[in-house]
């Protein structure tokens, strides 16, 4: 097994000295648990570990609060932490990794809907996380894209994007008009469908995100984001091969599911859309792009057309069908109408 990059194992000496520090001074575990999901076979459960003052004390993280940006990115993973899973009273042990995650699959069935599951740390400290369990003959689902479609952020221009992250408390950031009125319409079409938010973004926001979808109407799901910072091959993770892995993955855990995907041209969306649409044809529906506005894309990464990739997908290949508009009010009669043809339905 080579041997993980420098950068990575300076992170992990960072981390491991700060855990000292932090634990003399009387810091404990903390479980952040996120919404899971499961299908006929397994569930999946998503949560961070970080270390903190008084965890009794903590706020929950679907509490309304308001809160700083930057309070998310300023915590202390606890790496190597022992953990208890119990799933419909099946406990499972696993252990997080360097970031303080847990990304743990087990093999327990649960029936369609909403279920709760315990977590706990040293078997004293407990918390609760949701798992949503799809509809096993659902055959439409919906995968949206976060930053730039459902709220407004300028991800890729760095100052504006740490202003917004960093600066600005949860409660003043930017939703797009029209997209959890869109959701919520095609989710009622579809009792039981899957829903999920796949994001480039850190994973220290989701809490942030979750109060944020809660506060401006969005329909819980699952979130599928990344951890930013050194890996064991660079210095930095592909945010677009983190969205390339999770389609597939989700091809495979949902076969009889054709996906909406739901993105904006200011990153690389349409250009990965349309891939995993030409390598899975028969797992997508439709593709629903945002289109920003020339001074986001300016903002957005430095030009006044969207982002495109000239060694993206053919577009003389056959793929989905692709509808774009400026929001979700615009976006809505067009999906809509893609949706009702009789070969899509």
């Amino acid at each position: 097994m080579a041997r993980p990059h420098y950068a990575s194992r300076l992170e992990d000496w960072f981390n491991a000295g700060v855990q000292v520090v932090l634990r003399r001074r009387g810091w404990q575990e903390r479980i952040i648990p996120q919404v899971g999901y499961g299908n006929t076979e397994f569930v999946r459960v998503l949560a961070r570990v970080v270390l903190g003052r008084d965890p009794r004390n903590q706020p929950r993280y679907d509490e309304d609060q308001v809160v700083r940006g930057w309070r998310a990115f300023v915590t202390a993973p606890a790496t190597k932490v022992p953990v208890t899973v119990t799933v419909d009273g099946q406990t499972f042990d696993t252990v997080t990794d360097r970031g303080g995650f847990i990304d743990l699959t087990v093999p327990v069935v649960l029936p369609p809907g909403w279920h709760e599951i315990v977590l706990g740390v040293h078997g004293d400290r407990q918390a609760r996380a949701r798992i949503f369990v799809p509809d096993p003959d659902a055959t439409f689902g919906l995968v949206s894209d976060i930053d730039d479609t459902v709220i407004l952020t300028m991800l890729p221009r760095p100052l504006i994007a740490a202003w917004n992250t960093f600066v600005r408390d949860e409660q003043a950031r930017r939703v797009v008009p029209g997209m959890a009125g869109l959701y919520e319409e095609l989710l009622a079409d579809h009792p039981g469908a899957p829903m999920f938010y796949l994001s480039t973004g850190a994973w220290n926001t989701a809490p942030t995100l979750t109060r944020f979808f809660a506060r401006h109407g969005y329909p819980p799901g699952p979130l599928l984001m990344t951890d930013w910072g050194p890996t064991n091959t660079g210095w930095f993770r592909s945010g677009q091969e983190h969205k390339r892995t999770a389609l597939r993955r989700l091809a495979r855990e949902f076969p009889k599911v054709r996906w909406v995907l739901v993105g904006d041209d200011g990153q690389h969306d349409p250009q990965l859309y349309g891939d995993f649409a030409q390598t899975h044809p028969d797992h997508v529906l439709a593709i629903g792009i945002r289109q920003l506005t020339p001074a986001e894309q300016v903002l957005s990464h430095g030009l006044p057309v969207p982002n495109t990739d000239p060694g993206a997908h053919d577009p003389h290949r056959p793929t989905a069908v692709t509808v774009q508009g400026p929001d979700g009010h615009a976006l809505r009669p067009q999906l809509r109408s893609v949706l009702t043809r009789p070969e899509t339905t």
